[in-house]
């Protein structure tokens, strides 16, 4: 089977999520192709993983790799959040968990699903085939004003409503159904200095509009949660993230649980009197020169560990 995603800050996962015991459970929520999970079965030889991934044809994709472990990996498909608060009767709690939320190069190079901005596919980007609202729902049928707000607010993109302007005008004429196409409006819509920049001008509105098919940053903080009140004590959450957004939901949730938030709200001054993590890097861990000159997609990860010292009381969805 050919890999093709890279699993980033490989050595730094396998540095800080070691397990607690020879036989202890870890779990891979963002399982991808299971370059990390390989790793983890590989270094400790007689732990357990079990891989979550919603994409079930991704997930096919790993249980290949992964065959040569046996029982010792455990797939499970699912949005990890969910699993997480529904885990498995019959599985211990984890030692470790881990998250990596970076989408897999699989998605951009061979999904078909319309992730990537430089192909003709159809406009779909969603992880779960089976849910009904996909890429092309929400640029062809939300209204300007919301289309703007989910640019802005999603890719912190300062021609948001440039961008949605152009996005209705076009769709006024016909429906925009393939990446190409949508890429092609917003390259036009935003002024010609901003096409020269450091990214392509598609690349934030891209980001939004997958953040907002798989609700991406809606899972984060309630799975943060249930994987610290699913983990043992002293077991160490490990969270890979690639854009501001998702590192600011990490960083501020890590501090709050460790007491270290700053204000008196009775969340804040709960977990001032009850930690319930204890902060293993207090600035996150980013890729080195080697990693950065084999895989430059690497170059936006940041990775945050966290150990577990206390119960958490579990937050309500966002």
């Amino acid at each position: 089977m050919q890999v093709i995603h890279y699993s980033v800050l490989k050595h730094e996962v396998l540095t800080h999520l070691v397990p607690l015991s020879n036989e202890g459970l870890v779990v891979d929520c963002t399982l991808g192709e299971g370059g990390h999970t390989e790793a983890l079965l590989s270094v400790y030889p007689k732990i357990r993983v079990a891989g979550i991934d919603r994409d079930q044809d991704v997930l096919q994709r790993a249980q290949q790799r992964l065959k040569p472990f046996g029982s010792r990996f455990i797939p499970l498909n699912g949005w990890f959040d969910e699993v997480l608060k529904d885990f498995p009767s019959d599985l211990p709690r984890p030692e470790a968990v881990l998250m990596d939320l970076g989408i897999s190069m699989y998605h951009y190079e061979a999904s078909q699903r319309g992730f990537s901005f430089s192909t003709e596919e159809q406009l779909d980007m969603r992880l779960d085939t089976t849910q009904d609202k996909s890429a092309r729902d929400v640029i062809n049928s939300y209204r300007e004003g919301d289309l703007a707000d989910v640019i802005y607010h999603y890719g912190e993109e300062r021609y948001s409503r440039r961008i949605a302007s152009a996005i209705c005008r076009e769709r006024s004429q016909a429906p925009i159904e393939t990446a190409r196409q949508l890429r092609d409006v917003i390259y036009h819509a935003v002024p010609v200095g901003y096409r020269r920049g450091r990214i392509h001008p598609a690349t934030k509105t891209f980001q939004a509009v997958r953040i907002e098919v798989n609700n991406e940053l809606g899972r984060l903080q309630g799975a943060v949660d249930a994987a610290l009140g699913l983990l043992v004590e002293q077991g160490r959450l490990g969270i890979i993230s690639f854009h501001s957004l998702e590192d600011r939901v990490v960083k501020h949730r890590f501090r709050l649980l460790a007491g270290r938030a700053p204000g008196d709200d009775p969340e804040v001054q709960y977990y001032k009197d009850h930690p319930a993590v204890k902060l293993i890097t207090r600035k996150p861990i980013v890729p080195g020169a080697r990693e950065l000159e084999e895989n430059q997609p690497s170059r936006s990860a940041k990775l945050r560990v966290a150990e577990k010292t206390g119960e958490v009381k579990l937050c309500a969805q966002p």
